[in-house]
């Protein structure tokens, strides 16, 4: 039988279809009645206070960045992401300092406190809870009640996670978080995002922000405003937001089955040269399943499994050696894990809706590649 899986899709219902539908309909299609029901049920769901639906995942670190940072701010960040999140603090005029990276994929939280004690002058850290595992809550909270950093959470990857009590986007141990509804996660919205936060003051900010930087307020006249910052039009729309209701109901179920694929992965590698990069963890969202594995060509394969019809990708080459931070004056860190990671770590297919024949081909493909 001839495959050709990918490494991640959306997984889009009837009722989904339905929805948006029926979304387009209405008398309003832009931010609208849609778009303050979206924001609701994922306070509901992660248990913050506010939330802001925004555009897509860029925007909302783009936002959080203007809100949270000053012009020349320090930032600790990891060089394990997708190039928003350190571009995000670039955007808003602050500096991003990268910190290696955890066996997990992670930013090293205990590095990043030996940085902050080195320099009082970082204000912030922004962590990416890396392939649906969350950062470390207790670290988190340490950090930000001794030094007083701002901490942002970069939860792309990991709605519907957990670690004990906390999920992701609670900002229990934050100042915000932002996630991402792009296609490949774990829910989507086609394209989208959204900021939780805690803090009222935040959540107004960012409110005026994603919309031109405009105020209304009672007692201006109905066709009154005041642009009291330089903002943008980062608003998500209704009928997006309609996609994104439906999909959220599904959340869970759709968790269920990432795990369950995830743990077949575990179980099925357990005693071969393939190494997944972290135990086994029920909390995990797994937008990813990340492998490590020694080849003497990743190029070779890589091409290799995607002759053979198994959709792979890297994630992620590191931030601070692309020519654009190069330029900048990065690319020199001693960042030695990051650099042991990005040699072995291959990303294998898991969404919803992959077949366990396709896993077990993904397994048996990867595994005669690798003895040979």
């Amino acid at each position: 039988m001839k495959y050709n899986i990918p490494y991640g899709k959306q997984t889009i219902t009837k009722e989904d279809i339905d929805a948006v539908s029926e979304a387009m309909t209405a008398p309003l299609i832009t931010t609208g009645p849609k778009a303050k029901e979206f924001e609701q049920e994922i306070c509901n769901y992660t248990g913050s206070s506010y939330c802001i639906a925004v555009s897509n995942g860029t925007a909302a670190l783009h936002l959080a960045s203007l809100a949270l940072l000053k012009k020349g701010d320090l930032v600790l960040t990891t060089p394990n992401t997708f190039l928003a999140t350190s571009n995000a603090i670039i955007y808003a005029g602050a500096k991003p300092l990268f910190v290696d990276i955890c066996e997990d994929g992670n930013i090293d939280l205990d590095l990043c406190e030996q940085e902050l004690q080195k320099n009082p002058n970082i204000k912030a850290i922004y962590g990416v809870s890396f392939s649906g595992n969350m950062l470390n809550q207790q670290k988190l909270k340490d950090l930000r009640e001794k030094y007083g950093v701002i901490i942002l959470e970069d939860n792309a990857h990991s709605i519907g996670a957990f670690q004990n009590v906390i999920k992701a986007g609670s900002c229990k141990n934050s100042d915000c978080s932002i996630f991402s509804f792009h296609p490949v996660k774990n829910m989507t919205t086609g394209e989208g995002g959204a900021i939780t936060t805690n803090s009222k003051a935040l959540y107004e900010k960012i409110l005026s922000l994603r919309n031109h930087g405009m105020i209304k307020t009672p007692d201006m006249a109905p066709w009154e405003y005041e642009m009291r910052d330089l903002g943008f039009n980062y608003r998500i729309t209704d009928f997006q937001s309609a996609l994104g209701l439906s999909q959220l109901k599904k959340l869970d179920s759709f968790l269920e089955k990432r795990r369950n694929i995830a743990k077949y992965y575990h179980d099925s590698f357990k005693g071969t040269a393939i190494k997944p990069l972290y135990a086994y963890d029920e909390g995990s969202a797994y937008h990813l399943f990340v492998v490590r594995v020694s080849y003497h060509d990743k190029r070779e394969l890589y091409e290799r499994l995607l002759s053979k019809g198994v959709g792979v990708q890297l994630h992620y080459m590191p931030i601070n050696k692309q020519p654009y931070y190069k330029s900048l004056g990065y690319g020199d860190e001693k960042l030695p894990v990051m650099d042991s990671y990005y040699h072995e770590a291959l990303s294998l297919p898991i969404y919803p809706t992959l077949k366990k024949e396709e896993q077990e081909y993904v397994i048996r493909t990867l595994l005669e590649i690798v003895s040979e």
